[in-house]
């Protein structure tokens, strides 16, 4: 179940792709990427090709943000970046709307996106089997954008811990999240609860429709990002005292965003100082909360953290796993 949504709807691609035409033979240091890629410098994301004729260009560069709220809402707001963006790199830039994670990152592997907004949790899975390579998170003055995951109950509700939610209707949000379902399997248990055993994980695909659903009625609680549920309130999409949070965990790095490894070195650092010149509009800032600016993140150190959390909670970013839960389905 952890994993089995996002690996089945992959599994087509992954299943027919022609790995041995593209596979890096001579690779030294694969470490956990997929065999289409390879790591000789050790820092966890893939390597530009050795073979220089596999480097892209192109005329035209895809852009898509995570689909964690309506995709349509995030197309609006990044316009007037895409439209910079456009200028800046001297390509025509279009924004690639998205509705899975998983559509997100197979359209990363099979070549038609060039950059992603990766939601935390699907940052792994995209490094690993789309050769994602991260190189920003949102931020301002005081440093890159950090969120909670946070379990959300109606403020009418007689939930008062974790452990109250035993035998209850507790949404998660997708298999490869970190805050809405990752994170669970691995700290919940700590709290007198494993998910998956004390109540039964019902997906709702995104961490806005679990919040929706919890305001409804719906489910009984959801553990979410904190910064959605922010959001939510920063809109008027609800009330402060609609709802409780019931737990809050440590701090996690919020999306980040990565290129394809095989873009040419010189439109792949182009971008990035397009990125990292580039100042929020009024409505990105508070879209995202006060964050400004695009800010350098470290895969390897930045998303340690979030990697342990898949570790602990069984379902680590590798081919291996991948294979695990393919193989269930035949």
């Amino acid at each position: 179940m952890q994993l089995r949504s996002l690996y089945h709807a992959l599994a087509a691609v992954f299943m027919f792709a022609p790995l041995t035409a593209f596979a890096a033979d001579d690779c030294q240091n694969r470490g956990e990427l997929d065999t289409n890629y390879c790591d000789e410098d050790k820092n966890l994301v893939a390597d530009a090709p050795k073979d220089m004729a596999k480097w892209k260009d192109p005329n035209t560069l895809v852009f898509a943000y995570t689909p964690i709220e309506d995709p349509a809402v995030y197309a609006n707001l990044f316009k007037g970046f895409t439209d910079y963006l456009a200028a800046c790199t001297q390509k025509k830039v279009v924004y690639y709307t998205v509705q899975s994670n998983a559509a997100q990152i197979e359209a990363m592997r099979s070549g038609r996106l060039h950059i992603a907004g990766l939601a935390s949790g699907e940052t792994g899975f995209a490094v690993n089997l789309a050769g994602a390579v991260p190189f920003a998170i949102k931020g301002n003055n005081d440093g890159p954008r950090m969120y909670r995951q946070v379990v959300v109950v109606k403020m009418d509700s007689p939930f008062k811990t974790l452990a109250d939610l035993k035998g209850k209707k507790v949404a998660h949000t997708a298999p490869s999240s970190n805050s809405g379902h990752l994170a669970p399997l691995a700290l919940f248990p700590k709290e007198g609860i494993t998910p998956g055993k004390d109540y039964t994980i019902l997906f709702s695909g995104k961490h806005d429709q679990s919040l929706a659903g919890v305001l409804k009625g719906d489910y009984d609680a959801a553990p979410i990002t904190s910064d959605i549920y922010d959001r939510w309130i920063m809109r008027g999409q609800m009330k402060a005292d609609d709802t409780r949070i019931i737990y809050r965990s440590g701090q996690f790095p919020t999306s980040a965003f990565a290129l394809s490894h095989d873009l040419t070195p010189v439109l792949a650092d182009k971008i990035k100082k397009c990125f990292f010149d580039y100042k929020f509009s009024p409505e990105l800032q508070k879209e995202f909360l006060g964050d400004d600016r695009f800010l350098p993140v470290d895969y390897k150190k930045d998303w340690e953290l979030v990697r342990a959390v898949a570790v602990a909670s069984g379902t680590p970013y590798n081919r291996s796993q991948f294979d695990k839960e393919n193989a269930k389905k035949k």
